[in-house]
């Protein structure tokens, strides 16, 4: 696994369509594959299909039916600090928020993922949509609250 020495930083387009969080997976798994440990990559994929999927469900598509789809990584002694980035044509709703989900719904807890993997994230509004982001330090935050499976 190579070492980001320098702030990195790609930026793709998508359809704002279902098959386009497959398409932003798999670029950021090519781009960060020999970048940042497996276990990392895995949450940043599972973080970024749960943005982009909500973009899709949830939100109007950018000009052109798109979804803008962003990741920067910028080097420190301890490792990378990785932000994601969704942007869209932002919803009529209130804009994403964590809700409670009953046991028996079929949605609702895709933001909780998010708040459980990444170390913070949060929504920008301007008047063109929103962007959703979601960044993950470097070290590791002890957490608690969460309790090994097993």
């Amino acid at each position: 696994m190579a070492a980001a020495t320098r702030d990195r930083a790609w930026c793709v387009v998508v359809p704002h369509h279902p098959g386009g969080a497959r398409l932003a997976r798999h670029r950021l798994a090519a781009e960060l594959t020999d970048v940042v440990p497996p276990t990392l990559l895995a949450d940043l994929i599972a973080v970024l299909a749960e943005l982009v999927g909500n973009a899709v469900r949830h939100a109007r598509p950018l000009p052109g039916g798109v979804i803008r789809v962003a990741w920067q990584l910028r080097p420190s002694t301890e490792g990378a600090l990785i932000q994601l980035r969704v942007t869209d044509g932002g919803s009529a709703s209130t804009g994403p928020r964590l809700r409670t989900a009953s046991p028996d719904a079929a949605d609702g807890r895709g933001l909780h993922i998010v708040a459980g993997l990444a170390t913070r994230w949060g929504v920008e509004q301007d008047g063109m949509g929103q962007r959703v982001w979601a960044e993950f330090d470097p070290a590791p935050t002890p957490r608690p609250d969460l309790v090994p499976a097993g």
